[in-house]
């Protein structure tokens, strides 16, 4: 190992445009960074700009009491870390996995860490590369609280605002997996509108900026669904479930007039018509998450 990698304050593992956009974050913080990626070649930007370059992943997370993890999922973080030598050069060490996947992996995850005496916290990153570094990012984190509050410093360096959600492991993934629930079905339904838009003679431009209307008054009505959810009101005056049946069921029709899928939209209609034939066709829309969490 080079006694100069010992100096480092924080180890980046993977590369890719999230590894590389956090790396940078943290030397334009003025902090000795790591960097490690399985892939050679794609450390060169970063030591150009002051990093130290590891030759294998167990060099890597020996330079540093910290090692930040981003790849692809956790069968890529598992890959490299659960490689004896590199369990072993972490041991005693911290690792913060920003690497997105699902609540159970992150888990299992924190359970191997404990287990070979690895201190463990899980994130999130809510927010595209070009954020990073800028207080428009936003990053989520769980694990164990002293320990987020022993590094949170150093993670400020990455910019924005940092969430610790709680103790339990697994809650900045859950938080991930349904805010990207939201991101995903919404740009869905977006290409979808701008497919019927389109076979309607409107282009996507013309469409745009009352799409983003659209948008617009969504956050006060989220507010007021979680509301509903959290008390169990489930008001529907003004919009019942019977309503938006109804224009659902429009989409539906001109979707496929057009021979355009509507298969989104059918699966959504479904929903609520199973609202509606189970009583609660006066409810607000929001009763459907309550439908779909029973067991």
């Amino acid at each position: 190992m080079s006694p100069h990698l010992e100096q480092s304050a924080v180890t980046v593992l993977g590369l890719g445009p999230m590894g590389r956009s956090l790396a940078g974050a943290f030397l334009d913080a003025g902090l000795r960074t790591t960097v490690w990626n399985r892939t050679p070649g794609k450390d060169q930007d970063l030591i150009a700009r002051g990093a130290v370059g590891a030759r294998s992943a167990e060099e890597a997370v020996a330079a540093s009491g910290l090692t930040v993890v981003c790849v692809v999922n956790y069968d890529a973080a598992d890959s490299v870390l659960r490689r004896d030598a590199v369990t072993d050069a972490l041991k005693g060490r911290t690792v913060v996995n920003l690497t997105a996947d699902t609540p159970d992996r992150a888990r299992d995850t924190a359970a191997w860490a404990i287990g070979h005496g690895i201190r463990y916290l899980d994130g999130a990153i809510m927010t595209p590369t070009p954020t990073i570094g800028t207080p428009a990012a936003v990053f989520l984190h769980a694990g164990p609280e002293d320990l987020y509050e022993e590094h949170r410093s150093l993670l400020g360096a990455l910019g924005g605002t940092h969430t610790h959600l709680g103790e339990e492991i697994g809650r900045a993934a859950a938080y991930d997996i349904a805010l990207l629930d939201i991101f995903w079905t919404a740009m869905a339904g977006y290409a979808h509108a701008l497919a019927v838009a389109r076979a309607e003679g409107i282009t996507a431009r013309e469409l745009a900026p009352f799409a983003q209307g659209i948008g617009a008054i969504l956050p006060p009505i989220f507010e007021e669904a979680a509301e509903d959810l959290d008390s169990g009101s489930f008001s529907g005056e003004g919009n019942p479930i019977t309503s938006a049946v109804s224009s659902m069921a429009h989409i539906v029709q001109t979707s496929e007039a057009h021979g355009i899928d509507a298969g989104v939209m059918r699966a959504a209609e479904g929903m609520a018509r199973r609202a509606v034939g189970r009583g609660y066709g006066a409810d607000g829309f929001i009763r459907i998450a309550e439908i779909l969490g029973r067991r």
